[in-house]
């Protein structure tokens, strides 16, 4: 026990005895560290001094030299603005000196000038002394012809026993008369060199235009035909108690012939619009398989967006052909149409573009504007493109059309003289006129009998649309049928009858036909819902 306490104190002893040396050790080391930041301090201070000193120093060496040069530089400013204000005076005392001589000159050409004016001036006084006793003795010689010019006639009145004036009267009369008959003579003889000269150049106009006119001429006929694949065909075109076929001739207005051809259906309608898109549809139907009433009337509508835009690219087409631009798009639309027209048998467009072509050929020739010939040419039957419910002759219609459409007088005027409603006053007017009896007296170009049954046909059509309640009516077979739409909300089964009496009674009022006509009308009811 004692001996562990022992241990115990002498290490305790050695603990404070290290902790006492570490502490004299620590106070010896700050106190040698002060000391050695006191010397570099006063070492750097004593370094800052010096630097102080030499930049002072420096300054001021700076500043002295800076002074002497300001001092210098100053006094070359003043040397050379001396030397240029020098200059300037010498340069200025030099154009004063020039300037003053230019004056110097100029006052003497003044005075010069001044003294040849003086002297043309005394001239002209001279001059104008001598004139006017010129003047005066003019004067008098002109005072004495007049005198002896007086005698004269005096002494020719005396002679021939008549006055001036009577004399002058008879002389003009005489020259006046022989004139007359001068001018009458050489009249006659250019009437007569007139109409062999231009005859001859008629002819040779007419002729130039015929050759150089060479389009196409087309007759159109009231049927088409269909080939089909075989002969089952027909019968799903004629459908389960002919609902197809009953379908398609409603829809397009024509009439279908199935069993006359073998491997074909023929199309028969007299409007050539109606019986394209029939064709069409029919061809359409037979390449998709599907045909049913639905897939008939969705196709009817496709094929007849269709062919209006056909319509349309033929409008662009003869407008481009025969080079007449800016015309409405409407009119576009309208010239179109014109393909589907036929007059006499002759294709109304085709017409049309062969008239342009004549009258821009002998507008040229001329020396008229074929370019307004050319237009006046394509317009000149744009009336025939209208639907035949639309009231007035194709010239009032047309002429009418191309003032809606805002064409130009000469146009218009051409229109409306071609089949001389009115008196052609333009030559425009006179190039149309001739070029359409050009184009229509061509052989072969018209027939009278195709057109004379398009009318009749025309005409049952229009006979049945202007009852009330008729909604379409359809000539077909040849003009032997007139088949009606009527419109199942407006008339009854019971008022089917005397419509179709009336109608039939006043088809025998105004139509010369052969034969007898079949009036068929057709009221059919749709309901139609929704299963949502």
């Amino acid at each position: 026990m004692g001996e562990t306490l022992k241990l115990i104190l002498c290490s305790v002893g050695a603990a404070l005895i290290g902790v006492l040396i570490g502490i004299l050790s620590g106070i010896a080391w700050r106190k040698a560290k002060e000391k050695r930041l006191n010397g570099i301090a006063e070492e750097n201070t004593r370094i800052a001094a010096g630097k102080i000193s030499a930049a002072e120093e420096k300054a001021r060496k700076i500043e002295e030299e800076a002074r002497v040069k300001a001092t210098l530089d100053s006094q070359k400013m003043i040397v050379d603005a001396q030397r240029e204000i020098n200059r300037q005076r010498s340069e200025s005392e030099r154009e004063i000196k020039e300037r003053r001589a230019e004056v110097s000159r100029s006052e003497n050409r003044l005075t010069q000038k001044e003294a040849a004016l003086d002297k043309k001036t005394e001239q002209l006084e001279k001059k104008n002394e001598t004139l006017d006793k010129k003047l005066k003795d003019v004067e008098a010689v002109r005072q004495e012809a007049e005198e002896a010019l007086e005698k004269q006639q005096h002494a020719l009145e005396e002679i021939s026993g008549l006055s001036v004036e009577e004399a002058r009267e008879r002389l003009m009369a005489g020259m006046e008369e022989k004139v007359k008959f001068e001018f009458a003579q050489r009249l006659c003889e250019l009437e007569e060199e007139f109409k062999e000269t231009s005859d001859e150049k008629a002819r040779n106009i007419i002729t130039l235009a015929i050759q150089r006119c060479a389009v196409d001429q087309v007759s159109e006929s009231t049927v088409s035909t269909v080939q089909i694949p075989n002969e089952e065909m027909k019968g799903r075109i004629i459908g389960r108690e002919g609902r197809n076929i009953q379908k398609l001739e409603t829809l397009t207005g024509v009439e279908l012939i199935i069993d006359d051809t073998p491997d074909a259906i023929t199309v028969s309608g007299f409007d050539p619009v109606r019986r394209e898109i029939a064709r069409q549809v029919l061809e359409k139907l037979i390449s998709d398989g599907r045909i049913h009433p639905a897939r008939i009337e969705e196709m009817y509508e496709k094929v007849k967006r269709e062919v209006e835009a056909g319509i349309k690219q033929a409008g662009e087409r003869a407008t481009f052909e025969v080079g007449v631009h800016g015309l409405n798009p409407e009119l576009v639309k309208l010239l179109g149409r014109l393909r589907y027209r036929t007059s006499y048998g002759q294709n109304v467009l085709r017409h049309s573009v062969e008239v342009a072509f004549l009258s821009g050929i002998m507008a040229e020739e001329l020396g008229a504007d074929a370019a307004t010939a050319r237009r006046a040419g394509l317009l000149h039957d744009i009336g025939k493109a209208f639907p035949h419910d639309v009231e007035g002759t194709h010239v009032e219609i047309g002429v009418n059309a191309a003032k809606k459409y805002k064409e130009s007088r000469e146009v218009i005027h051409a229109i409306e003289a071609h089949h001389n409603d009115v008196e052609p006053k333009t030559a425009i007017a006179v190039i149309v006129q001739a070029a359409d009896a050009i184009s229509a007296a061509r052989p072969g170009a018209r027939r009278e009998d195709l057109e004379n049954y398009i009318k009749r046909l025309e005409k049952l059509e229009e006979i049945a649309t202007g009852f009330r309640g008729v909604e379409k009516a359809y000539a077909i077979q040849a003009g032997r049928e007139l088949r009606v739409m009527i419109k199942p909300e407006d008339v009854s089964d019971q008022g089917m009858v005397v419509i179709a009496r009336d109608i039939a009674q006043k088809i025998k009022e105004e139509v010369k036909y052969p034969g007898q006509i079949k009036v068929n009308l057709i009221r059919e009811s749709r309901a139609v819902d929704y299963a949502k």
